[in-house]
């Protein structure tokens, strides 16, 4: 009875790979690297060990894990070292990687820290002017929410948003320079201290300026009592003249103090508000803002809180 041929599971083809299983017996498992021919070798062997059958396919290779097969000792070293050299280095980059990613969160979290102690510096400015204008409590901030509103209606940008965000949060800040008595007067203002009053506008300013607030935060509190036509103060600027931020900011104070008391005079409401708003479309107010502020309160019940 004829000799059984000795199976010889020599070579598996794996893309332009072949796991040569016969040559990695050859060396010792601590080499830890898959030994690999080019499918031209595979079809050598073939040819050369005909009759044989060739083993099942292995799991896929990662060719980063694998070396040509080679014969001299001088080239597997060489191979060997580069391929240790190269781990090192995925393995300081992985590092790094690791370094970035914590360095980035941190940076988040800083940031996040910055803009908690920003916010509480911007409330308690505001709450100064509030200090000495006791009856209108939470005017800057109900102004701040419905500009914003409105903005984001208009569809500004998140940053122009921010931006009228804190401007109005601040609109009154140039209050702090008019008398208390003035400020609190239950009757009618003379012109003088109407005048006085209207530097509130410049006086903020003055004072925002010198704070390093995202441009053009200063600029917007200068312009909120400019008006559409060109009437309003401190520049008499017009139409495009005046920053779309600032004219937003001008309905929402309109808006807001109509809603609420004050010492001269109980609140009219929202409603006449939105009449006077409505009224002077495109003469005092930008026919843009005042269409949104309207559609934001008939469509989307918007309310002042």
């Amino acid at each position: 009875m004829a000799k059984k041929k000795e199976q010889i599971p020599h070579s598996v083809q794996k893309g332009n790979l072949v796991y040569c299983e016969k040559h990695k017996r050859q060396y010792p498992p601590s080499l830890g690297c898959q030994l690999c021919a080019y499918e031209e070798f595979a079809k050598r062997l073939k040819t050369e060990e005909a009759g044989h059958k060739v083993s099942e396919e292995l799991p896929s290779m990662n060719l980063a894990d694998s070396i040509p097969v080679v014969e001299d000792d001088e080239t597997k070293s060489q191979l060997l070292k580069e391929l240790k050299d190269t781990r090192q280095r995925i393995h300081e980059l992985e590092k790094f990687e690791t370094n970035h990613k914590q360095t980035a969160e941190s940076l988040k979290h800083s940031m996040e820290k910055v803009q908690r102690i920003l916010d509480d510096t911007i409330n308690v400015m505001a709450s100064i002017v509030e200090l000495r204008e006791p009856y209108v409590v939470g005017h800057q901030q109900r102004v701040a929410i419905l500009a914003c509103a409105i903005a984001a209606k208009m569809g500004l940008s998140d940053e122009q948003i921010d931006r009228l965000r804190t401007a109005a949060t601040l609109h009154d800040t140039g209050k702090i320079y008019v008398p208390t008595e003035t400020l609190g007067k239950p009757a009618e203002l003379t012109e003088t201290e109407r005048a006085m009053v209207n530097l509130h506008a410049q006086m903020g300013y003055k004072v925002l300026q010198k704070v390093d607030f995202p441009r053009p935060v200063a600029q917007i509190v200068l312009q909120h009592h400019e008006r559409f036509d060109g009437s309003g103060y401190p520049s008499g600027l017009s139409g495009e003249e005046i920053l779309p931020e600032a004219r937003i900011l001008a309905v929402a104070d309109v808006i807001e103090a109509m809603a609420s008391n004050r010492p001269h005079r109980p609140a009219p409401g929202v409603e006449k508000a939105l009449e006077e708003i409505s009224k002077n479309k495109g003469a005092l107010y930008d026919p843009e803002v005042v269409d949104a502020s309207l559609e934001l309160f008939a469509e989307q019940g918007f309310t002042l809180e």
